[in-house]
Parts: structure tokens; C-alpha cells; sequence
């Protein structure tokens, strides 16, 4: 296919811009028709609504508030009644505006002014819930209250329908998450074209993700949230994928392979990794449906419809490109550099090696830093509390902010979130009784009854978010209902939002064991081994917690929130661990994808674990980091999305992926396998009869069988780099695909000789106490074979 899709790039480029150019005008025809569809069953907010519904058809959807203050005077000021009053009874007509409830009329309206006279509000009650009110109906609001604005008056308005057309500014945070992975990848490549590409790929899966998702909400309910992680998640894959590959790419083309040759051994080798972590992490994503959160539901299509597009994109669309460029894909030093001494040797050097010969010489201290470090960082996660940020983590400049903070002024922050006790049957006067005499509760108000059904209005004392609200909340279903002996439920938006929190509470440990047991299988298929994916699912247990203490460190405790400008410290959202931890696994999972599976390619060759672990270090460790450092900066880029849930992923994954990759899989992971030794790559025979084979590494060659033509020897010395002979070096011949063929011990002189059935490509691997290990291809005709290797101390070097 990579071969294909290279010799045809005309043709491939032209089916993606043409895909691209047409999802996006379809999608720009329809239109959204996003939908938070929040399906609580068996709980206490749902059967309150239920009979507000029965009994309010047309008062028991979302209701919001305009509130307005004056600078000077009085809000019942002549004046001020003359602006107010008409926009309010203009929008109490509107079609879908259930009730206006104003302070200008009616006997409770003197309650809707606060004590100093410079503040009130009205209450707007629409026929549906928020997520189903339209947003045409909602800007026309918008419109018509802020059109009574004046000099000295202040107009705002707040409420979950006024927050759905608050839009942040669209793309910002994205067009700055890629700008700081561009100037990461041109350091890494040092190549203007080389830095486009993952840049271009990216942008492709993400375009054509984000506009099937939005033609496919016309069909199926997908919450507004679904396209800003999908762009979150879908940027940093997209780049990192064809890093993946481009760097596999230049480093054949460095090799002295031809640019073809290049292209479609890096997507026959990093491409199939691709392609099998793409799929673990829609694996990962799809694990969010045990949860059985319509809310979520949509989230999986939009997340794992971005995350396919941006793979398939990877394994046709990136060979196009190289295609396109040739050997341009390096810089111009590098090119030079080519011509004049021609192909580098396959080692791996500098840092990245120097790194992974110490972790080798300290596994225990390293591994004991690391786990002392992880440790630390996740000792907040003790104090998580789930529960729903309100307006007041709003960015500053938007109406509903504005609107939260003046009703907080003058009512107390209660206001932004009242309670419903919505009762049938019993004794009514009792139970406002009671709830009057609650600690915790600031003001009380019974609705007039209607088929039966009385709507209780409680404002508490505390914000919505604050942990006294849900402590009040069930101090009213658990004593004070019971106790007044009336049938009733406590609904509303808080209400709703706590038990939306306890639900998934209860499902998470369910949520975890599902995407931890299915990462074990892939691992366990993949690699052909127990311990490996049992390390993996202990170190994304780890990660999870580590990165979920940072989130409670900045989000619920308030460290460092002035510097994002979030507002104010709160409850981690509900809905953010399932989704974080579904995105958190997937992309550990690449990481230890493409970490293990160079460590299993040299075990398969060598079946030295040391050499493995080691080689596999050096050569991904530098590929690893630099797109963890990608991820980092797409997702703290969403900081500046304006929108509280999406600050908290990123500033989450962005904690994630960067313990994930430069502690765990760089340090952590490589200790743990050093100190494990070969029981890394341990399996039981009856197991591996019956695992089914699922190979990310390509197939091997066929290879010659003993017998199978003329035999021939491979023959030479072993010397050290001053070129004394290396006495008693083990010498292994090996197939390609890692079947050992013969083994013999270099003599006094450093002579050595083994035997090869037959003529053809063969890997011939040589190490020695005190020196490094070598292992080289050797390509053996007709006749025997002159080979001398020389051995350094300390080096390191790999064969792809």
C-alpha cells in the first residue's frame, strides 16, 4: 500500500484535498446540531423532573436569568422600569419562553431585588431543557435584554442556554497548539519540509474528523464538547504518527536506502506500529461506552472518527508527501553531508544513548527515583472530589460571568444555582418548614401547585460547585423530606450535576478495569508476553494517578489558577476522569508501543534482554520525548479555549503525556525491564499455542532452511578499537527473524568461524565482557564470507 500510494501521489493528494474540500462544505451547509443529552435514570434529579414536566409542560425545561445593576439609584427607578420592563415582556411572547418571572410585578417581585436596590434580576423559564432550547431563540433573548443596556445600567444575562451560544474564539487554542508543535518538530528535523509534514497530516485528519462529526450530529446525539476534545486529541496523534514515520523515513534515507526503498520500509516498520496503537487508543475511547453515559456516547464517535481519519491519513497520505519531496525530507547539511561521506553507520549516539547506558548500569536508583517522584505528584488525588464547575469559571468577558458575579453581589452565590424539592403528596407546609430551618439554605419559596405537584425553590448559601451545596443536598433527601413525610425529589441544575457525579463514580472503577484488561490483551497479543503488558497496565495506573494529583493540585486546590485565569478553585467535572483516562491510556499505550516494540524486534534477533532494552532506549527514547513534547504544547494550548471543561483535559493530558514520557517510559519502564531480565519476554507454551498472532514488527523474509543450497562459513577476527585481538567474545549467527543458526567463542588470536546453510542475508551479533554488543547484517553469497568486527567499550549501536 505504501508503495502504491508513493508511486500514485498525484492521485492520492488530489482524493484527500477533494475529501477534505467536500466534508467541509457539506458540514458548512448543514450547519450543528450539537446536543448534551444527560440520561440519568433511577436517580433523584431525573424523577423530579419527570413530574415537573408532567405538571409544568411549559415551565419545566432550563431556567435562566437576566440580571441588571445601575450605577447610581435605584433598579426601581422610573427609568430604569421603562428600559427593563418592555424587553422583558418582548421576550416573555417569544415561542419557547415558557415564563418571565421580573421583579417588577407579581407579590414576589419585591424579592428579586437585592437589599441595597442597585441589583435584580428575572427569571426566564424556557419549554425545554437547556441542551434542546434553540440557539436562535436564545440569541434573540440575548439580543432583546441587552438591548435595554443604557449608560450607568448594566445588562447580563446567565443560565446553561445562555452558556451554550457563549462560543469561544474558534481555533485559537488550536492554531497555537500547532504553531508550538511546528517550532518543535523544525528543531527535531532542522528541515522546513520535514516540519510540514506531521503539520499537514494533522491538519487533514483533524479537518476531516471535526466535519464528519458535525454532519453526523443531525443524526445522533454529540454533545458540544465532542468536537473540542476530538481536535484536542486528534492534533496531537496526528503529529505524532507521522513523526513516527518521518523519522523512521530519514533515518533510511541517512542509511543510503533510496527515498522509495525509505518510504515504504518506514510504513511497513513505525507504520504498523501506527496503525495497531491508533487502534488501541480507539480501543481506549470506545471503553468510555461501559459507562452507559449517553452524554459520552457521542464523545466516542467524534474522538475515534478523528483518531481513524488522522492513521489512515498517516499510512496514505504521508507516503504521498515523501513521495513529493524525495530526499528532501532532510536538511540541506544533511544532504551535503550524504553525498560528500555517504551513508552514516547504523548506531545510536549522544544523549539519548549515554541516557540508556546509565539506566542500565542504576536500574534500582532510577527506578526508585522515578516511583518516589510519581508518588508525590499523585498524593492529591486522595482529596478528588467529582462534581460540575459553574459559570463562575466562565472566561471574564463573557455575559453569563458577568451575570454570576453580580447575582453573587447581590444575593449571595447560592443564587446560581437553586435547588428544586419538587413534591406530590404530604404535607406542604411541613416541608417548607423544614427546609427553612436547614443550616445551609438562604431563602425558601413554594410555587402554586399544579395537577398535585408543588415546586419548592431552595437557594443555599454556597456556590453551586462547593462541597456544602452537596452536603446540603443530601441533608434534604436523607433527613428533612423524610422527616416532613412527603413524597418528594431535589432536582435542578446542581442537583442534576451531583448525581450525574455520583453515577459516574460508580461506574469508574468498572470504566478502569475494562480499558485496562483490554490494553492487557493487545500487549499480551502483540508481544507475545505476560510481563510486558503487566508492567504497562501498573505504569497507566500510575500515570493516572500522578497526573490526576496535578489536576487536584490546580483545579480543586487552586494552585496556580490565577496564572491560567480560570477563576475560581472547584470540583474536578464529573465527566473528565472517563475522559481523560480513556485519551490517557491510549496515548501510553503508544508510547509503549513504540518503545517495547523496538526492544522486541532486537529480542527477537538477539535474545540478549540487556542489549534490548538497551537499543530500544537509545533509539526511541529521543522520537518519544520529542512528540510527548509536541502533545504537551497542543494540549496546554487549550488553556486559552476560553472554556473551563476543556482547560481541565488539557492542562490534565498535558500533565499526563509529559510523566508519562519523560519518567515512565524513558526512566521507569527500561529500569523495571533491566531488573526483570529475561522473564520480560516470558510466556507459557500453552498460552503461546493459543494467543492468535497479531505481529507489529513486518514479517520476516523467507529464511534459507538447513540444507537448502551450497553451505558456507562466515569467518574473520574480533579486535578491541586499538586492534588487540578480543579473546573469548561469543559470536551468534542468527536468521532475520531471530532463529538461531550457530554460536561459537573468538580464539586467543580473535578468530572466529561459523557455519551458514546457505547463502543470504543473515544477522551476526558479537558481544564480549568489558566491550559493547554488535550486531550487523551480513550478506553471504556463494563462498565463504571475510568479516571482522571491532568492538568499543561502553558502545552502543542497533540494527533495524
Amino acid at each position: 500500500m505504501a508503495r502504491w500510494c508513493y508511486r500514485h501521489r498525484l492521485v492520492v493528494l488530489l482524493l484527500w484535498v477533494g475529501a477534505l474540500f467536500g466534508l467541509g462544505f457539506s458540514a458548512s451547509t448543514a450547519g450543528t446540531n450539537y446536543a448534551n443529552v444527560f440520561s440519568l435514570p433511577d436517580t433523584d434529579s431525573k424523577s423530579a423532573y419527570d413530574l415537573m414536566e408532567k405538571a409544568f409542560p411549559n415551565t419545566s425545561g432550563d431556567t435562566d436569568t437576566v440580571v441588571w445593576k445601575v450605577d447610581q439609584g435605584s433598579v426601581k427607578d422610573q427609568a430604569v422600569q421603562d428600559r427593563i420592563q418592555p424587553a422583558l415582556d418582548r421576550i416573555a411572547k417569544m415561542k419557547g419562553v415558557g415564563a418571565v418571572a421580573g421583579p417588577y410585578t407579581g407579590a414576589r417581585g419585591a424579592a428579586q431585588i437585592s437589599s441595597d436596590g442597585r441589583i435584580a434580576y428575572a427569571q426566564l423559564t424556557f419549554a425545554k431543557r437547556a441542551n434542546e432550547v434553540p440557539k436562535d431563540l436564545v440569541q434573540n433573548v440575548m439580543d432583546t435584554a441587552q438591548g435595554a443596556r443604557k449608560s450607568g445600567l448594566h445588562v447580563e444575562l446567565g443560565g446553561q442556554a445562555i452558556q451554550r451560544v457563549q462560543q469561544p474564539p474558534q481555533g485559537l487554542s488550536e492554531m497555537v497548539g500547532i504553531i508550538a508543535a511546528a517550532v518543535v518538530l523544525f528543531l527535531a528535523f532542522g528541515s522546513l519540509f520535514a516540519m510540514l509534514l506531521p503539520i499537514a497530516i494533522a491538519v487533514f485528519g483533524v479537518g476531516m474528523g471535526l466535519f464528519s462529526t458535525q454532519l453526523l450530529s443531525h443524526a445522533t446525539d454529540i454533545p458540544d464538547i465532542a468536537p473540542l476534545l476530538a481536535s484536542l486529541i486528534g492534533l496531537g496523534v496526528g503529529i505524532d504518527y507521522a513523526l513516527f514515520i518521518v523519522t523512521r523515513h530519514r533515518r533510511g534515507i541517512l542509511r543510503g536506502l533510496d527515498p522509495e526503498e525509505s518510504a515504504v520500509t518506514a510504513l511497513n516498520t513505525s507504520g504498523r506500529a501506527v496503525l495497531f496503537a491508533g487502534g488501541t487508543v480507539c480501543i481506549a475511547l470506545a471503553g468510555m461506552l461501559v459507562t452507559q453515559l449517553r452524554f459520552l456516547d457521542g464523545v466516542v464517535i467524534g474522538t475515534s472518527l478523528t483518531v481513524v481519519l488522522s492513521v489512515m491519513a498517516a499510512t496514505t497520505l504521508l507516503p504521498a508527501l515523501l513521495g513529493f519531496l524525495g530526499p528532501r525530507v532532510l536538511s540541506r547539511r544533511q544532504r551535503r553531508r550524504l553525498a560528500a561521506d555517504g551513508p552514516e553507520p547504523e548506531r545510536a549516539s549522544g544523549l539519548a544513548a549515554r541516557w540508556s547506558t546509565n539506566v542500565e548500569k542504576r536500574p534500582r536508583r532510577i527506578a526508585a527515583l522515578a516511583l518516589v517522584v510519581m508518588a508525590v505528584l499523585a498524593i492529591p488525588v486522595l482529596s478528588l472530589r467529582l462534581g460540575a464547575t459553574d459559570q463562575g469559571n466562565d472566561d471574564a468577558s463573557t455575559t453569563t460571568r458577568k451575570a454570576y458575579d453580580l447575582l453573587a453581589e447581590g444575593f449571595g452565590p447560592g443564587f446560581n444555582g437553586p435547588l428544586q424539592v419538587v413534591t406530590q403528596g404530604g404535607d406542604t407546609a411541613t416541608l417548607v418548614k423544614g427546609i427553612e430551618t436547614t443550616p445551609g439554605v438562604a431563602r425558601v419559596a413554594a410555587l402554586p401547585p399544579a395537577q398535585g405537584v408543588t415546586v419548592i425553590q431552595v437557594v443555599p448559601k454556597t456556590s453551586p460547585q462547593s462541597k456544602e451545596t452537596d452536603d446540603l443536598i443530601d441533608t434534604l433527601r436523607n433527613e428533612v423530606i423524610p422527616k416532613a413525610g412527603a413524597k418528594a425529589h431535589v432536582g435542578g441544575v446542581t442537583a442534576v450535576s451531583k448525581d450525574f457525579a455520583s453515577v459516574t463514580g460508580d461506574r469508574l472503577p468498572l470504566f478502569i478495569a475494562t480499558i485496562i484488561g483490554l490494553g492487557f490483551l493487545l500487549l499480551l497479543i502483540a508481544f507475545r508476553s505476560l510481563v510486558v503488558p503487566l508492567t504497562a497496565a501498573l505504569m497507566n495506573l500510575i500515570a493516572a494517578a500522578a497526573s490526576f494529583g496535578v489536576l487536584v493540585a490546580v483545579f480543586q486546590w487552586g494552585w496556580g489558577l490565577d496564572l491560567l485565569g480560570l477563576g475560581k478553585e472547584g470540583p474536578i467535572n464529573a465527566f473528565l476522569p472517563v475522559i481523560m483516562l480513556s485519551l490517557l491510556f491510549g496515548l501510553s499505550m503508544d508510547y509503549q508501543v513504540f518503545l517495547v516494540s523496538r526492544m522486541h524486534e532486537e529480542w527477537v534477533h538477539t535474545r540478549d534482554n540487556a542489549r534490548a532494552v538497551r537499543v530500544g532506549l537509545a533509539e526511541t527514547s529521543r522520537v518519544i520525548n520529542s512528540a510527548a513534547l509536541i502533545m504537551v504544547c497542543v494540549f496546554l494550548a487549550f488553556v486559552l479555549s476560553g472554556d473551563s471543561g476543556a482547560a481541565m483535559a488539557g492542562v490534565g493530558l498535558a500533565a499526563a503525556v509529559a510523566l508519562d514520557a519523560f519518567i515512565l517510559r524513558t526512566a521507569l519502564v527500561p529500569a523495571a525491564m533491566h531488573l526483570l531480565g529475561n522473564s520480560n519476554w516470558w510466556l507459557p507454551s500453552w498460552l503461546e499455542k493459543r494467543l492468535p498472532h497479531l505481529a507489529v514488527e513486518p514479517r520476516e523474509e523467507a529464511e534459507p532452511a538447513p540444507g537448502e543450497g551450497p553451505a558456507s562459513v562466515v569467518h574473520g577476527f574480533i579486535r578491541a578499537a586499538d586492534g588487540e585481538p578480543v579473546d573469548g567474545a561469543s559470536v551468534t549467527l542468527l536468521t532475520k527473524g531471530g532463529r538461531r543458526l550457530d554460536r561459537v567463542t573468538s580464539l586467543a588470536d580473535g578468530s572466529y568461524i561459523v557455519s551458514v546453510p546457505a547463502p543470504g542475508t543473515y544477522l551476526l551479533a558479537t558481544s564480549a565482557t568489558s566491550y559493547g554488543s554488535r550486531a550487523a547484517q551480513v550478506v553471504v553469497g556463494d563462498g565463504p564470507l571475510v568479516y571482522d568486527v571491532e568492538l568499543a567499550e561502553g558502545e552502543v549501536d542497533a540494527v533495524n
